[in-house]
């Protein structure tokens, strides 16, 4: 996808808010801002939103001195989320286990970004979500290629909401199911460290993506990460940033997101705010 004009506010929005989460020092701040202007006015260069947003959160790290400046922010999500865990499995068995449902709850756990909300009272915004319908939602398709996939590929978004994908992965059964992450921290995104704070590793195998941005960008992805993507039978993408720098890659991939911004949500056609369960098929 490429880098819109609308994404550039967005990403000095971004920097002006983690500069603030990384310090409290104002001319460090600015020092974060000026970079970032610098970088805004280069974005031609970009592969993609997440492409630019990588290097945006570097500025910040950088500057700050901090090589983790979310780590707070995920460790309270990530325990957030574990405090509705059995809540989730109570609804979805009451469901019947039905696997819309399940990924309703997988995309659910999309709201929880920190850099896009703040101060989120977890239960409640779980009882308000899981009750919207998805604009998008080609389960149809999903149950097909599930009923006789052998590998799926799971590639993650942010910390918290790895604890709601985790009870997506629980419901399907019988299948050899790999979970992604971010290679190093970046902005609010899991990494292998949190990954085994959610309890994931019980249902898949973690990996890394084997490139620090949030998002995929090929080119400096691990042979592991590659691998595991051509291979699979399944390839399942959660959140904003993985859309960013998968949308256009010849393979098929399932797309499970919020559409949590306006470039997004008309990328799909249709309203901010809506959830997506997306399949794009071979180019």
């Amino acid at each position: 996808m490429e880098i819109k004009p609308d994404c550039l506010p967005c990403v000095l929005s971004q920097a002006i808010k983690a500069s603030k989460i990384a310090t409290g020092d104002v001319n460090i701040q600015q020092l974060i801002l000026d970079e970032t202007i610098n970088l805004i006015e280069k974005y031609k260069a970009y592969k993609n939103p997440a492409d630019m947003g990588r290097d945006m959160h570097l500025i910040v790290k950088k500057h700050s001195k901090l090589f983790d400046p979310y780590i707070k922010i995920k460790q309270d999500n990530i325990t957030e989320a574990l405090e509705v865990y059995g809540y989730l499995k109570s609804f979805l068995l009451q469901k019947q286990n039905d696997i819309v449902w399940a990924l309703k709850i997988a995309a659910t756990g999309n709201y929880l970004d920190s850099t896009i909300y703040s101060n989120l009272d977890v239960k409640t915004c779980i009882e308000q979500e899981l009750h919207r319908d998805f604009s998008i939602c080609d389960v149809e398709i999903f149950s097909d290629k599930l009923s006789q996939a052998k590998k799926i590929l799971f590639i993650g978004d942010n910390a918290g909401e790895t604890v709601f994908d985790r009870i997506l992965i629980e419901s399907i059964k019988d299948k050899d199911i790999t979970y992604a992450v971010r290679h190093e921290p970046i902005i609010n995104d899991i990494t292998m460290e949190e990954a085994y704070l959610t309890g994931i590793d019980a249902c898949a195998k973690i990996i890394t993506t084997g490139c620090n941005a949030p998002g995929v960008l090929f080119n400096e992805c691990s042979e592991e990460f590659l691998e595991t993507y051509l291979e699979a039978d399944i390839v399942l993408s959660k959140g904003q940033g993985n859309y960013e720098s998968l949308s256009e890659d010849s393979r098929d991939i399932f797309f499970l997101l919020k559409a949590k911004c306006p470039v997004i949500a008309k990328a799909f056609g249709k309203d901010l705010n809506d959830y997506i369960f997306k399949y794009k098929s071979k180019v």
